[in-house]
């Protein structure tokens, strides 16, 4: 190879090797880049100003229209199977007195409850026994009509007895009671304003709830008692109940 070649090559070869230095860091900052983990860039917002919860409330209390009485009988024997054909026939019984006096439309409703049977165990945990319950629930708007039932049927007895409003009496008050309880909100909102010294309000958010729920009346064993020696109705009072309409929520004062 002559002279010329050789210094033709050698220029050549420099000529690569710095072409791939200037080419690595660039390469080498590609890489870092691909990476590398993105940050998200967080803005603080800042908190509003002028703005207040409020709540408020309407109720009204309304007569109570519908009474639900729920039967009751336990029985207890060596036999499952004889404790269970007692329990049915002492069910069966009281359907058929019940189902007498069923009225449509919400009057007299008749509905079976639940039925259990357990095993009865002794202190060395062998089962010497069964144990069962079954229930029925008669109920209505028809108060006479079930409380003259509740002090005829024979083969149960009364575990419990709830007056409360009906659906039909509750819906009638609602729209009222919610009139209310939102005006009574918007005046506190307007009191607020006044007392913040802003001159106006705006609704942020609002929620409205409606709530007539009352826990069961327990009813009295020895009037029960007085019922059924006397084949007479069982007294009847049922009292009010308390329907309220509840409104709470966030105003932006201006």
């Amino acid at each position: 190879m002559n002279p010329t070649m050789n210094k033709t090559l050698l220029a050549l070869a420099s000529s690569c090797l710095l072409s791939a230095a200037l080419m690595l860091p660039t390469a080498a900052a590609a890489q870092a880049a691909a990476v590398a983990p993105v940050v998200p860039v967080v803005v603080a917002q800042k908190d509003p100003e002028g703005v207040v919860s409020l709540n408020s409330s309407a109720t009204i209390q309304v007569p109570n229209d519908w009474i639900t009485v729920q039967f009751s009988t336990s029985k207890e024997g060596t036999d499952a199977n004889a404790v269970q054909a007692a329990l049915k026939d002492a069910l069966g019984a009281a359907l058929a007195q019940a189902r007498q006096v069923a009225k449509s439309d919400g009057h007299v409703e008749v509905q079976g409850g639940g039925f259990s049977l357990q095993p009865r165990f002794n202190n060395k945990g062998v089962v010497n026994g069964w144990t069962g319950t079954t229930s029925l629930v008669v109920q209505g708007r028809d108060m006479g009509t079930i409380a003259e039932l509740a002090g005829k049927v024979q083969t149960m007895t009364v575990g419990s007895l709830d007056y409360s409003v009906s659906r039909e009496a509750r819906e009638k008050v609602e729209a009222e009671l919610a009139a209310q309880a939102i005006a009574r909100f918007r005046a506190k909102a307007a009191d607020y304003a006044k007392a913040f010294g802003y001159g106006a309000f705006t609704i942020r958010e609002v929620n409205v709830n409606l709530d007539s729920g009352q826990p069961p009346r327990p009813f009295a064993m020895k009037a029960r008692a007085l019922a059924v020696s006397d084949s007479a109705s069982m007294p009847v009072e049922a009292g009010s109940g308390a329907v309220t309409a509840n409104v709470n929520g966030s105003v932006q004062l201006k």
